[in-house]
């Protein structure tokens, strides 16, 4: 128990840090509220008109966000390869580049589709 005290007690440091900033936002933030204070803040440019039930974003927002996605978390993956390169001899090198070749199809892919272009 004695190597687990000092988490607990950074735990209950933090838990205590949490609970004591949302209590004293409630006493010393201001309490009067406004018009503009509760409207979205849209960087001074006046929000459209949207239907009842909300706006529809476009499907090519979620293309790009996924993309994204994919490509960050496919090189995520070289940072361990590359910390253990000399020990993974020339198995490792084959490997990755095989690794690579899939991420440059999947690029060249969205490429030629127009995955890319913000048109």
């Amino acid at each position: 128990m004695e190597l687990y005290t000092p988490v607990l007690v950074l735990a209950l440091i933090a838990a205590a840090f949490a609970v004591g900033s949302v209590i004293m936002s409630a006493f010393v933030g201001p309490s009067r509220y406004n018009r503009a204070r509760l409207d979205s803040y849209e960087c001074g440019i006046e929000p459209t008109p949207q239907p009842v039930g909300g706006g529809r974003f476009p499907v090519k927002y979620y293309i790009t966000a996924m993309l994204f996605i994919v490509f960050d978390i496919e090189i995520i993956f070289l940072y361990p390869w590359a910390v253990q390169f000399d020990s993974l001899k020339l198995f490792g090198l084959v490997e990755m580049v095989i690794f690579i070749a899939t991420v440059f199809v999947a690029y060249a892919y969205v490429w030629r589709r127009g995955g890319l272009e913000w048109d």
